[in-house]
């Protein structure tokens, strides 16, 4: 069973609220002048968020399609016609993208997966405008990207949508200091709101110190924290990222994604992440389309996609992931039958009878403790009228957002370890047989 638990420093509430704060830095309606990529006035943030309401799409992308080659609308009309698209390649026409459709939530990490030559890469140049769709429409914002041309799209990908390269493209003139200047001095800032926004997106990208340094006085990994300060200093609410990552070493680049996610709970920035790394998937998206030969096979979670691949594809794709790292508690959980203490011990038999320990709430739902047969007995004799003084108090409970592998061990020690959100409230519990379900995988044929 599949029960996604965000984060609770990254709900789509809060992330709308902290892209209005963005936008309110860009516009210089912070509170100190526009200088700050965090300030904003409360007030006016908190009344756009209830008004664009929990979940706003950010980015619409509709029927994306891309042909490389001679007569490309031809082409995509015979390929839905049934062509073969090798035939079509043989001709010079090559399919890149094919009838992409997705959204991508405000304050959303939006992974695209695919291997070398799925398309993901082709798929974010459209939706910045890099490279114009044979068919389909992207939409920012209510802005179709699709439609502008020239000085319109030149600001778009100013003021709305900053990209973030695999291979850096600072410019090597220029210190670090210059690079990440370059953003809101483009967009007309000031100079010294130039030189503050450049100082806190250094700040947090943990280059205080560096900023007169020059790019070939840098390592692979502090380049691209530059590269990502300068798109966080040019305040746009959506960041593109294709394969942000793949350059670094392993170590630094577990460090660029958990330096990701703990700004994107500061910032909620939209941001599409393109990888062919599974695992780099699974540790950043909140949702993740995986892509295979120029389409989008599966859009969900971690963990939906790890509980429900959508073909024989994706399930090898993701088969040697190591699930205790991925699914949450909060996805494993599986109902439980509960009660409240104010039952009589004869009710409480009746439930008994059909699913011991029965799990005690308080009428908000949290788990108070468990109640067993010789518990209901007991009451029944002494004539109590509820079943309050037999409860017996639980081995615990774990939150819905730990990931299995943290709580394995306590799990497998008892009947039912009760799951709740971050108010204590009962989202179901772990059994040693769901467990054991939810971690097993079946085999997949080798293609």
């Amino acid at each position: 069973m599949v029960r996604p638990v965000p984060h609770p420093a990254r709900t789509h509430r809060d992330r709308a609220v902290t892209s209005a704060a963005n936008r309110d830095f860009r516009t210089g309606s912070g509170t100190r002048g526009g200088s700050s990529l965090l300030s904003t006035d409360p007030s006016r943030a908190h009344r756009r968020a209830r008004r664009e309401g929990e979940r706003v799409a950010s980015l619409r992308a509709h029927g994306l399609c891309k042909i490389f080659g001679p007569h490309p609308a031809a082409a995509l009309q015979r390929l839905r016609s049934g062509a073969d698209p090798e035939q079509l390649r043989a001709e010079g026409a090559t399919a890149a993208v094919l009838d992409a459709t997705f959204e991508v939530a405000t304050g959303e990490i939006f992974v695209v997966m695919g291997l070398s030559g799925s398309g993901k890469s082709t798929l974010i140049r459209m939706l910045n405008g890099l490279l114009q769709p044979t068919d389909g429409s992207v939409h920012v914002d209510g802005t179709d990207v699709t439609a502008l041309r020239g000085r319109a799209l030149r600001e778009l990908r100013q003021r709305t949508m900053s990209m973030v390269f695999q291979h850096f493209a600072l410019l090597p003139h220029r210190s670090v200091q210059d690079n990440v200047e370059y953003g809101p001095r483009i967009q007309g800032a000031a100079p010294e709101q130039a030189r503050a926004a450049a100082g806190e997106a250094l700040e947090m990208v943990g280059l205080t110190g560096w900023e007169q340094r020059f790019p070939h006085q840098l390592s692979g990994g502090m380049r691209q924290r530059v590269g990502l300060a300068r798109a966080l200093a040019a305040g746009t609410d959506v960041l593109l990222m294709d394969e942000a990552f793949s350059a670094l070493d392993p170590l630094i680049k577990r460090d660029m994604q958990e330096q990701l996610v703990a700004l994107q709970r500061q910032l909620a920035k939209t941001i599409v992440f393109i990888t062919h790394d599974l695992n780099e998937a699974m540790r950043l998206g909140d949702r993740i389309a995986v892509m295979r030969a120029g389409r989008i096979v599966q859009i969900g979670t971690a963990a939906e996609i790890l509980s429900a691949p959508a073909d024989d594809y994706v399930a090898r794709f993701v088969r040697d992931v190591d699930r205790t790292r991925v699914l949450t508690a909060g996805h494993v959980a599986a109902p439980v039958p509960t009660a409240t203490a104010d039952i009589s011990p004869l009710e409480a038999l009746h439930r008994l009878a059909e699913a011991e320990p029965l799990l005690i709430v308080d009428p908000e739902g949290r788990p108070l403790g468990q109640l067993d047969v010789p518990g209901a007995e007991r009451a029944r004799r002494f004539d109590a009228a509820d079943i309050s003084e037999a409860v017996r108090p639980l081995d615990g409970t774990v939150r819905g957002d730990r990931v299995i592998g943290d709580v394995l061990g306590s799990a497998g020690e008892v009947a039912q370890l009760p799951v709740v959100d971050g108010d204590g409230r009962l989202l179901g519990a772990l059994t040693p047989p769901g467990l054991l379900r939810a971690l097993g995988r079946e085999e997949v044929p080798d293609a």
